[in-house]
């Protein structure tokens, strides 16, 4: 079986592309520059695809800069520092990126039915404190149907599946499964900062370390704080 992954280079992409693996699926990643404030993932991404040995890499490439909107497409936005977890749970943050999700999964469709995919996987998490809209489940639903209705695959009755194995996970709960499928938290990459080294003060950052800390672990990336 044949399935596109959506791969920023983040824990929860990477996660999902070792569980597509081990789902028995021939995986083809996909990222996306954007032109985000963190394009540093990109390199992440790449190094985690030639690790699990995918069939293909894909990188897109587009500017959403031009519109803003976001403190990850945005330099004038300040992006969160040093918030608590109970403080990002209040809102939907600025580092929401308009349509990001519908823009990516877009993309990904049309990759998947040029070569002929059932699946396409992406690690949305419904539980995270961003509460992103375009990552909850009712998101995913609506999503599905535009797949089955707007594709040929769809219209013949054979629909790309919408797989998201971490939508009801808790960020802890999403590195105890990356340990068990055998992920290198080392080559990953979450921070939103921009640098070169992770700035462990975004949200990002402060997502991943609790959960790490949490569990009794030791995350094994560099930070600069």
């Amino acid at each position: 079986m044949k399935a596109v992954i959506l791969l920023s280079g983040g824990l929860d992409s990477s996660t999902v592309l070792y569980q597509a693996q081990a789902d028995g699926c021939e995986c083809y990643t996909i990222c996306f520059d954007y032109q985000q404030r963190h394009r540093r993932e990109l390199s992440s991404a790449l190094a985690i695809a030639q690790k699990a040995d995918v069939v293909d890499h894909q990188v897109v490439r587009f500017d959403l800069r031009q519109w803003g909107g976001s403190a990850l497409t945005d330099d004038a936005i300040d992006l969160p520092q040093k918030r608590e977890l109970e403080e990002m749970s209040q809102t939907i943050p600025v580092t929401y990126v308009p349509a990001r999700n519908t823009i990516f999964l877009s993309f990904a469709l049309a990759y998947a039915e040029t070569i002929a995919a059932q699946r396409i996987y992406i690690g949305v998490n419904a539980l995270d404190y961003s509460g992103y809209p375009d990552c909850r489940p009712d998101y995913i639903q609506a999503m599905q149907e535009v797949f089955r209705l707007g594709t040929k695959q769809g219209r013949s009755g054979e629909p790309i599946s919408i797989v998201t194995p971490l939508i009801h996970l808790k960020k802890t709960e999403i590195i105890q499964l990356g340990n068990k499928l055998g992920v290198p938290w080392e080559l990953t990459w979450s921070c939103y900062a921009g640098g070169d080294v992770a700035c462990g003060v975004c949200d990002a950052c402060r997502l991943r370390l609790a959960a790490f800390a949490e569990l009794g672990l030791k995350d094994p990336l560099a930070y600069a704080v």
